[in-house]
């Protein structure tokens, strides 16, 4: 038989699949009048949003972008970031959108990373924009008034009415380079394709807000960088609504009255953001009764933290469990298994059951699944599992195992299939809803010339999840206190990868071996009753 036939007999076949902009020219058409997006005061309808979209593919296409292409996107949410990922899927670029809180040094890391040759970037981060550019962007356009590069809305209005072909794109053509970290801790490109994202946005509308119609609304609380874009994504394939509230920094008393305003019925958050939300006075001020789906994700929730929440929120809570690579898709918690009381038939601690189409393996180092109850790696399969880590083949190898993407993350599957986390095969921690990984930071505090080593342990923590703890060892003659490190450290990295605590000993614990585990640290921390303070330096 040759070669190029495949087993079932039929001619060789394109893998052609829809363009993911298709989804908001899908919506234009059937609502054009309807509003599409809400931004502080402003509001557009989905003709507004397509023929803004078709104006900055126009502008892109003038410049050179095409399909391949990577454009970096840092900004802050705004309706041109959100623009930004359809315009990238209807010209077959690469959408490469930052967290915006990373410092110009780690977005230049992503530009020079990800191969991106445009950018697209608030205007009031200039220092960003300076440092892609020396990493091969040919190109800036940027969102408000800016010196570096063109301004958006402008070549909007230059170019409106102007129409460029959507790309035409298969299965596996790349559409999103969502960025993440691994045990090195330098961010990673997971590839993300049309094929993949089109089974994703089923799988969110089937298994987290089933019934979603154009008739629902959307509150982003959180960056569209990461999984708040992916929960957008789907609200436009139904045509429904999404609301960004006015400002950078998550103010609970807005989301409730935004809340109220527009009859909100989903919103995609993190525990943290939950927590702060069911804690909050609004809670009571503003009428919520419009919610159905409060998804969140990102890190596990306490018990207590869930029945306040419920009490509050009533039973419109979804869990979901993923990461990055898998876009999310790994388990889920629906409302109905959200219960105020504990009881026999409440499960408490897990983080739900496989989601459609997706398939969990629990498995030991050298690949064996294991039987129910039993702990080892979460491994998955399914048509959520991303393509792989762009330009990483040392990354993929480790990834992957017999057709598995191994996740690091330990836990084991119960009788009836619930999987239930109990920890991490690397260091990484989740504070606040994002990775974390230590030794990224222990790089970093390492150039200070005081510090000879340093070692980072996530613990619990009640407001973010976890925080960060650094140990670190002093060089000798030389004096260094808590309060200068973290203000010395604070410009280089992101505030949210900042040590909530730092300590100074003499010297770190090792292994027989010889090696500094963070086992050892962690225990050694409880044994000093070093974990009781909650206070950083700065708030003592």
């Amino acid at each position: 038989m040759s070669a190029d036939v495949p087993k079932c007999g039929l001619a060789p076949c394109s893998r052609r699949v829809m363009n993911l902009a298709h989804f908001l020219r899908q919506s234009a058409k059937r609502y054009p009048n309807e509003i599409a997006l809400v931004w502080g005061e402003q509001t557009w309808t989905w003709a507004q949003v397509d023929a803004r979209v078709d104006a900055t593919a126009a502008a892109l296409t003038a410049r050179g972008v095409g399909k391949g292409d990577r454009v970096l996107v840092q900004a802050k949410n705004s309706n041109q970031f959100l623009e930004s990922m359809f315009v990238c899927f209807r010209l077959g670029a690469v959408w490469v959108p930052t967290n915006f809180r990373l410092t110009a040094e780690e977005v230049a890391y992503l530009a020079r990373a990800s191969g991106a040759t445009a950018m697209i970037c608030g205007g009031e981060f200039a220092d960003h924009a300076r440092t892609a550019m020396e990493q091969g962007i040919k190109f800036v356009i940027s969102i408000g008034t800016s010196n570096f590069g063109d301004d958006y809305d402008a070549l909007v209005a230059a170019h409106q009415g102007r129409l460029v072909p959507v790309a035409e794109v298969d299965r596996d053509d790349p559409c999103w380079f969502f960025f993440t970290s691994g045990t090195t801790g330098r961010p990673k490109a997971a590839v993300l394709t049309h094929g993949q994202m089109g089974f994703v946005v089923t799988n969110h509308l089937c298994d987290l807000m089933p019934g979603t119609t154009q008739r629902d609304v959307s509150l982003a609380v959180a960056p569209l960088s990461h999984g708040a874009g992916i929960h957008a994504l789907a609200q436009v394939a139904r045509g429904a609504k999404t609301v960004l509230p006015s400002g950078d920094r998550f103010d609970p008393e807005e989301a409730w009255r935004l809340i109220e305003q527009w009859r909100v019925t989903n919103m995609f958050t993190v525990p943290t953001i939950l927590k702060m939300l069911a804690e909050h006075p609004a809670a009571e001020k503003y009428d919520h009764s419009s919610l159905r789906y409060v998804i969140y994700a990102g890190a596990p929730m306490y018990r207590e933290d869930q029945k306040r929440a419920l009490a509050k929120l009533g039973k419109v809570l979804v869990q979901y469990f993923g990461l990055g690579e898998v876009t999310g898709n790994i388990t889920v918690l629906p409302t109905n298994m959200h219960d105020p009381e504990d009881g026999p038939e409440v499960k408490i601690g897990t983080c739900g059951f496989e989601r459609t189409g997706m398939q969990i393996s629990i498995q030991d180092e050298s690949g064996r699944e294991l039987s129910s109850g039993e702990t080892g790696e979460i491994c998955v399969c399914g048509l959520a599992v991303f393509a792989g880590y762009y330009d990483n083949p040392e990354a993929n190898a480790k990834a992957f195992h017999n057709g598995w993407f191994r996740t690091g993350d330990l836990g084991y599957l119960d009788e009836q299939g619930f999987l239930y986390i109990t920890g991490r095969a690397s260091d990484m921690y989740i504070s606040g809803g994002s990775n974390v990984y230590p030794r990224e930071i222990e790089e970093k505090m390492l150039t200070h010339p005081a510090i000879a080593e340093v070692a980072i342990v996530g613990v619990a923590d009640k407001l973010w999840g976890e925080v960060g703890i650094a140990v670190c060892v002093l060089r000798p003659d030389v004096e260094l206190n808590e309060r200068e490190l973290l203000a010395w450290l604070a410009p280089k990295v992101a505030r949210y990868k900042l040590p909530k605590r730092v300590f100074f000993w003499d010297e770190l614990p090792r292994s027989g071996y010889g090696k500094i585990t963070k086992n050892m640290i962690r225990a050694e921390l409880e044994a000093r009753d070093c974990l009781r303070s909650e206070k950083t330096a700065a708030e003592a």
